[in-house]
């Protein structure tokens, strides 16, 4: 039997963080983005359990004030498109006023640690937002489109088609067969 899930990353990684710090006996506060609170200094073997315990879940300690900011806004940005209420808003404006930082600010420091532009990110976030959008089926192109802030089903499709290399029509396509597949396989798997 196959399943389609949906998940949180931010919650997932809160969760995981917040079971970690408590496995470790610590004391703390979960603040926004990724951010710890300690209450107490760490010495370093309780530092180095610590990393390793989370880097089994591909969470990783940031030491550089660059690139947490940089988390800070991939945060953002990821809040940003699952939004509906930041629909109508535009995502400099909208980063900007989150980050309490000037975007140009912001834009170059995500440019330096990144090696890619805040708007190529959204693009890329965008398709994949798409992407789980055309799977879980319950919205049609036109939602979608909307969902994403794009002008158009045109729009959206020029840019799935850049980042993907296929038409968002075509990804449905391809989704519908790999059901039907799976219908086959469950259906005639035990058939001899």
């Amino acid at each position: 039997m196959k399943m389609y899930v949906k998940f949180d990353f931010n919650t997932l990684c809160m969760k995981v963080l917040e079971d970690k710090l408590k496995d470790q006996g610590l004391k703390y506060r979960l603040l926004n983005f990724g951010e710890v609170e300690l209450y107490e200094s760490l010495t370093e073997e309780q530092c180095k359990i610590f990393r390793k315990n989370l880097e089994d879940y591909g969470i990783e300690v940031i030491e550089s004030q660059k690139t947490a900011l940089v988390q800070k806004i991939k945060d953002v940005i990821t809040e940003f498109i699952g939004s509906d209420e930041a629909a109508p808003v535009k995502a400099s404006i909208y980063i900007a006023g989150k980050l309490n930082h000037s975007y140009g600010y912001l834009s170059n420091v995500f440019s330096d640690v990144a090696n890619t532009s805040i708007e190529n990110y959204i693009m890329i976030q965008k398709i994949e937002y798409a992407k789980e959008l055309i799977v879980s089926k319950k919205h049609n192109l036109t939602e979608i489109a909307q969902i994403l802030n794009y002008s158009s089903v045109a729009h959206l499709s020029t840019q799935f088609k850049n980042m993907t290399g296929i038409t968002p029509s075509y990804f449905q396509k391809i989704i519908g067969m790999r059901r039907e597949v799976s219908r086959y396989d469950k259906q005639y798997s035990g058939a001899v």
